[in-house]
């Protein structure tokens, strides 16, 4: 977990000076990174009460960010550029490496309990929500403000609008 918790530290702070710098003066980026500290402490915690111990951590942390993220649900990599209504479904899966902005949404869609299943390397853009039993390819962009409702297995797409959809790849 250690290993997790460095690479994912090192894609917030370059450098230890930037780590120090935005510490003292909390700066959103380390805010964001104590938030995912807590988290990736519970989900690797020995034990209930320490488990329990860094769940109250990470939730008090999260309400005062607008974030919401289960435990367990994340790959390694996990990325937030901006904290405020960041809520990710207890029941989704996130693959490694994928980028989250302000504002998303992932959950179900209200009409069943299924919850998005996402690969590696997606970017979701701000305002976007991926509701449903939807799956999602690898490195797969998803655009700002779109509603992602159906599945999509190609590698690589750009996914925009409402509901969401292919952006046609130029030749």
């Amino acid at each position: 977990m250690d290993s997790i918790l460095q690479y994912e530290k090192r894609l917030y702070f370059p450098s230890r000076r930037d780590y120090w710098i935005s510490r003292i003066t909390l700066e959103d980026n380390y805010l964001i990174w104590k938030y995912q500290y807590y988290l990736r402490r519970e989900e690797s915690a020995g034990n209930k009460l320490t488990q329990y111990w860094y769940r109250r951590k990470k939730n008090a942390l999260g309400s005062r960010l607008g974030l919401q993220i289960y435990a367990g649900t994340c790959g390694k990599g996990l990325h937030i550029w901006h904290y405020g209504s960041i809520i990710i479904s207890g029941d989704a899966k996130i693959g490694e490496n994928c980028t989250f902005h302000g504002q998303a949404c992932i959950g179900n869609d209200g009409k069943s309990a299924a919850a998005p299943i996402i690969g590696s390397q997606v970017d979701i853009g701000a305002g976007a929500k991926i509701v449903g039993g939807v799956c999602l390819a690898d490195r797969i962009r998803v655009g700002a403000g779109a509603v992602v409702t159906r599945s999509c297995a190609t590698e690589g797409a750009v996914l925009v609008g409402v509901p969401a959809r292919m952006l046609e790849k130029s030749s």
